[in-house]
């Protein structure tokens, strides 16, 4: 029988900031203190989420497939620019694995050759067709070692869009895989809509059949296999049943299907928002690599945000490894300049996203900004917290907006809340006078500054001229 533990308040001398957990100059740590354990086919499971953080997890990106599903084409220039930034986000150590590209139009190939030329590591490049014949010469013009291939496995997929029983679309698949074996390809089979399959009756015997395949080859042929949660079905719930259950099928493609961690990826959808917690629970249960995209741009709802797996993954692993987090700066910035929309509050990359207009939030941030800000996101993504300035901010949160525009913050002519009162007076007059409705612009209040504070805005357009 459970017995209630009674507590103790513990009136301590110094605050307990827990920072084993919340470093601030990392993402919060991701720790774990045991197993999990699954009832997998009526046996106990224990899936183990502390050892498989110290795997060989990874990110590989469909950006530029996945992610043009969802947008007009990028222009070949554009792919070069953001495939560069992929590599620079990513670092030397491959945090970002692969990226595909679709090899259709002459434009799909003269940007594979344009971002071949630049020489880099990572990502590599692969492709991707649909599970034909017909296809596959396509794979082989372009020269690329590894290609994914569509293998819809679910009966809405096989009898109703292909028009084929489950034999003719076994064999058809089988066919294209052994033809990619031959001339020296690595197959990456794509299992479309797994999460809505018939698991037992075609899943596992077409995985296992390209395990058997495998057994014939060099290490560097043996087949991928890719789980397409296409509609979002998929769950990471414990104890959740196939085929929606995100443990139960890696741990089947593990341990009865023959696919080892280093061979399984998963690709998520956003219909459910579950794409990310998806995303990370196929990490911890056996499948090494996730599959992303820059915002998460990608058909319908989205697929896995890729600057969320990096966070995610710095997180488990409790260090950058040579990640650049300021990248995903330099991409959102990027990205708004060819016109691709970035919500003002989406996280680590709009506009506000640790902007607060409250003031009793603005009031912590001023004290210690670890209060409110979720990490040092100055250092980590070059975007220091900032205060949005309304009737609800306060006069802390004006001090904060003055301090960061003359960039006295944490010096000693840091301006107090004393000597922005009139700012804050001539605020709130806009809202209580004259019924104001939008926040006060970055222009307006740098006039207020020039204003009541003539001689320390002189000293900082001294300084930055």
């Amino acid at each position: 029988m459970f017995k209630k533990r009674e507590y103790a308040l513990e009136n301590v001398a110094e605050p307990n900031l827990v920072e084993d957990v919340f470093p601030y100059i990392l993402p919060p740590l991701i720790t774990f203190n045991g197993k999990w354990v699954e009832n997998v086919d009526g046996h106990e499971v224990a899936f183990d989420p502390g050892a498989r953080a110290k795997a060989d997890i990874h990110i590989t990106d469909t950006t530029f497939r996945d992610g043009q599903q969802a947008r007009p084409p990028y222009t070949i220039s554009q792919q070069v620019k953001l495939y560069k930034l992929l590599s620079k986000l990513g670092g030397p150590n491959g945090v970002i694995r692969q990226t595909e590209f679709f090899l259709y139009t002459r434009n799909d190939r003269e940007t594979l050759d344009r971002c071949r030329e630049l020489g880099l590591r990572y990502p590599e490049i692969t492709g991707w067709i649909r599970a034909v014949k017909g296809d596959f010469r396509l794979v082989k013009e372009a020269g690329l070692k590894e290609s994914g291939m569509l293998t819809s496995c679910s009966d809405y997929h096989v009898f109703h869009k292909q028009k084929q029983t489950r034999q003719e679309a076994f064999d058809q698949y089988i066919g294209v895989v052994e033809s990619a074996l031959e001339v020296g390809v690595r197959p990456r089979c794509h299992l479309e809509d797994v999460t809505r399959a018939d698991w037992e009756g075609f899943v596992f015997p077409f995985v296992q059949k390209l395990a058997r395949l495998s057994e014939q080859v060099p290490e560097h042929l043996k087949v991928k296999v890719r789980l397409c949660d296409t509609m979002g079905f998929g769950l990471s719930f414990p104890n959740a049943m196939p085929p929606r259950s995100i443990a139960k099928l890696c741990w089947h493609m593990n341990h009865e299907c023959g696919i080892p961690p280093e061979r399984l990826e998963w690709h998520g959808h956003n219909d459910f928002h579950r794409v990310h917690i998806n995303g990370v629970t196929a990490w911890l249960c056996g499948c090494n690599a996730l599959n992303a995209t820059l915002f998460g741009y990608g058909e319908r709802t989205g697929n896995p945000p890729l600057e969320g797996a990096i966070m995610e993954y710095i997180a488990l692993k409790g260090s950058l490894n040579g990640i650049n987090t300021v990248t995903i700066t330099e991409i959102a910035e990027y990205m708004r300049s060819i016109g691709l929309p970035i919500p003002d509050n989406y996280p680590f990359a709009g506009k506000h996203f640790n902007t607060t207009r409250a003031g009793i939030h603005a009031g912590g941030l001023r004290r210690d900004e670890r209060i409110y800000n979720i990490m040092d996101t100055t250092t980590l993504l070059n975007r220091p917290p900032r205060v949005a300035i309304t009737d609800k901010t306060g006069t802390d949160g004006v001090a904060i907006w003055v301090n960061e525009f003359l960039g006295t913050k944490g010096k000693a002519n840091e301006v107090k809340l004393t000597q922005v009162v009139k700012i804050q007076k001539w605020v709130m007059d806009q809202y209580n006078v004259y019924g104001r409705q939008s926040a006060i612009s970055d222009e307006e209040l740098e006039h207020q500054v020039r204003t009541h504070l003539p001689d320390l805005y002189q000293a900082n357009k001294a300084s930055a001229g």
